[in-house]
């Protein structure tokens, strides 16, 4: 279980990490190394989704660890992105934002 003080440092703005195209089990490795460097340095993380093209149960896996070890938040999902995540019942339990800038106003 992760304690809050070893989620890292929640006072400055959330980093905002932008992927683009499709996302499995093969090509998630480099952003789950992204979204975990940037939870480990400042306690969470906004994906900005807009250009995310296909997403499989690995990628709504890596989504739902996070949100339950650090502050993610999700902008701007594609509608590829957001049917996945409404068919599995994701967008009731994810912080879903309209945009970037909402993510990152969001507390």
């Amino acid at each position: 279980m992760t304690t809050p003080e070893s989620r890292g440092d929640r006072s400055g703005p959330l980093p905002v990490i932008t992927p683009c195209g499709e996302f499995d089990l093969e090509s998630l490795p480099p952003l789950k190394a992204q979204i975990d460097a940037a939870v480990a340095a400042h306690g969470g993380v906004v994906v900005d989704a807009a250009g995310i093209t296909f997403a499989d149960s690995s990628f709504l896996g890596l989504l739902l660890a996070t949100h339950q070890a650090a502050d993610l938040r999700i902008a701007a999902p594609s509608a590829t992105l957001g049917r996945l995540l409404s068919v599995v019942g994701a967008d009731a339990v994810l912080r879903i934002h309209p945009g970037v800038q909402d993510a990152l106003a969001a507390s």
